[in-house]
């Protein structure tokens, strides 16, 4: 115990991924805020501009599999480099395109890219830490992405006021090209073990991979609440005719969030899934009943707290435990599962959130989304033993 306490993850190769990382997160999230407007300010209508904002999660629903069987057959170096190479493309055509046509399809080309760095660049990182530190490393590789999350969107917002949708989107296309200037830099390309990568083929082509399942409709069921507040959390607080300051919640979210995951980076890999699980679920609970009574700014901040504790938390847990509960040569592919429960809740939680606010008074778009607590505790309970055993077969594995 006492040699695990002084291991470290953060080598230089680390640092630099994580790096990557962020760049690659920075890029499409901050861009996400400004395609809609874009779209429509070359023509698009509403519901053409609804398309082109929602095509990198349906490229990414589709192809995460084979992003996955590529993860574990090829250099994690090299698929990165053209994931990034990829999104610069499709970023810089966003910036060049005259019409909304054409918008759409460097929309396209970016979600290749998206999909290519999220599965790769996890898998890289699990290959670069001791394995006993998986989970850490995966509970810093979650940070990077929320913190690019939180500052990502509010800088577009308030520079492309400024200068101009084009111009703004400038900023992106350079975070995605620093992307492939920092992985250069890595000195581990993480090549996969040719006796142990899995067979090449059609025949021996995975969709998923069957043990990290349980994580996905997990994780999907975690990010539909996460999601639908992201998208309608500003339009919930005008047609409730709120006096809160809505823009801080995500920033209090990720403040949140960096304190939480420094303070409990070392528990990730010893504190069984079952611990995790229903603290996440009281957390998303509790913020899910605080949106729906909010009133002021402290109950916002109190919300925002207990998300960073449910969706912040329960993200880096599934994430790691998903790679725990697959064999050495299906990391990807395990990587790649995670995801698709992950785009399957980015891609619900608006669409459920448009029903609810639909059919049903304002008042109401929070408590019916506590429906999702009774589902995640039924899946729990079916698959305990399993999800459980990850943390004690990854000590006896790394021991």
């Amino acid at each position: 115990m006492a040699d695990r306490k002084k291991e470290t993850i953060f080598s230089k190769d680390v640092v630099l991924v994580m790096a990557a990382a962020f760049f690659f997160m920075f890029s499409n999230m901050y861009c996400n805020p400004l395609i809609n407007g874009y779209a429509k300010s070359l023509g698009a209508s509403s519901a053409f501009a609804g398309v082109i904002v929602g095509m990198m999660s349906i490229v990414a629903m589709f192809l995460r599999p084979i992003a996955g069987n590529l993860t574990d057959r090829f250099s994690k170096y090299q698929l990165s480099l053209i994931g990034g190479l990829l999104s610069f493309a499709g970023v810089m055509g966003y910036v060049l395109t005259p019409n909304s046509g054409i918008l759409l399809l460097f929309r396209l080309v970016n979600g290749l890219g998206y999909v290519l760095c999220t599965v790769c660049m996890t898998t890289w990182l699990s290959y670069l830490v001791p394995f006993s530190h998986v989970g850490e490393a995966m509970s810093f590789y979650g940070l990077m992405n929320a913190l690019a999350m939180s500052l990502a969107p509010a800088i577009s917002i308030d520079l492309y006021r400024v200068i101009g949708y084009r111009l703004a989107i400038v900023i992106s296309a350079v975070s995605a090209l620093m992307v492939v200037v920092t992985i250069q830099f890595v000195s581990n390309r993480a090549v996969p073990d040719t006796a142990a990568a899995p067979a090449p083929g059609i025949r021996h082509l995975k969709i998923i991979q069957r043990d990290s399942l349980p994580v996905a409709a997990l994780i999907a069921l975690f990010a539909i609440p996460y999601f639908a507040t992201q998208a309608d959390i500003v339009s919930y607080v005008e047609q409730r005719h709120l006096n809160v300051a809505v823009g801080a919640y995500f920033l209090i979210y990720a403040v949140v969030l960096l304190a939480i995951r420094l303070v409990l980076r070392n528990q990730f890999d010893t504190v069984r899934f079952g611990v995790w699980l229903v603290g996440c679920t009281i957390a998303t609970a509790f913020y899910l009943v605080m949106l729906a009574v909010m009133e002021n700014n402290w109950q916002m901040a109190l919300a925002a707290a207990g998300m960073a504790l449910g969706y912040g938390i329960i993200y880096s847990v599934c994430q790691s435990t998903a790679m725990m509960l697959a064999p050495g040569n299906e990391r990807g592919l395990a990587s790649a599962t995670f995801f698709v429960g992950m785009d399957i809740g980015m891609s619900l939680g608006p669409i459920a959130g448009g029903i609810i606010d639909s059919l049903l008074p304002v008042e109401y778009f929070y408590l019916v989304m506590l429906v999702v607590v009774p589902v995640i505790l039924l899946i729990y309970l079916a698959n305990r033993r399993k999800l459980n055993q990850a943390v004690i077969q990854h000590q006896q594995d790394v021991n």
